[in-house]
């Protein structure tokens, strides 16, 4: 290894670093790493946005078909609840490289600490009164209820598809998110590859 790969305390000022030809390969070595590592997320998030054009293609045209066979005004905005709730929610998380993630969590039907309907029913007729989270929070309903109970297959397919479109979603959010740190990772190292470029000469 010859002497001028390193760079002494006295020239910088801390612990000795490393410099030369080397070090530029190590740089590029990172920079051919990082490219491969862009275009693999690349390929996912093409991919990704295909699938959820597709979803929401098909999410559309099984609505479509759910309105011809039950009547337009059978499944429009007049049959939507007065009090609406998420069926799902997104969430957001730091990864332990410091990237943000989203996440699609849906709101469960049950849970445990709530009482159903028939044990809610049981403690009226015995009297015992019940817990005001119980009143203030609901189990929510299927959003399909409120076609009637009957729907045809088009609609839930319909649902189906919208909430995969839902999952994609959040999936290609996080990867853009990771592309553009990936990129700005690349400018930094190509910036550093330059400043070694004379040195490695």
């Amino acid at each position: 290894m010859a002497s001028g790969d390193w760079a002494t305390c006295e020239e910088t000022g801390t612990r000795p670093q490393y410099r030369g030809p080397m070090a530029a390969r190590d740089v590029r070595a990172q920079v051919d790493s990082l490219l491969l590592q862009l275009l693999r997320d690349l390929e996912e998030l093409e991919g990704k946005r295909a699938a959820l054009n597709a979803r929401v293609e098909e999410g559309w045209l099984s609505l479509s078909k759910a309105r011809y066979a039950m009547g337009a005004k059978s499944v429009g905005p007049l049959q939507y609840a007065s009090r609406m709730e998420p069926q799902v929610c997104v969430y957001t998380s730091e990864a332990q490289d410091g990237l943000q993630k989203f996440w699609v969590v849906r709101a469960s039907a049950q849970t445990p600490e709530e009482v159903g309907p028939r044990e809610a029913a049981l403690r009226r007729r015995k009297g015992l009164t019940r817990t005001p989270e119980l009143e203030s929070s609901p189990a929510p309903r299927d959003p399909l209820n409120w076609f009637g109970i009957l729907v045809p297959h088009s609609l839930r397919h319909a649902q189906a598809s919208f909430r995969e479109g839902l999952q994609l979603a959040a999936d290609m959010a996080s990867l853009q998110i990771r592309i553009d740190w990936g990129r700005s990772q690349l400018r930094e190292l190509q910036e550093k590859l330059k400043q070694l470029a004379p040195e490695s000469a």
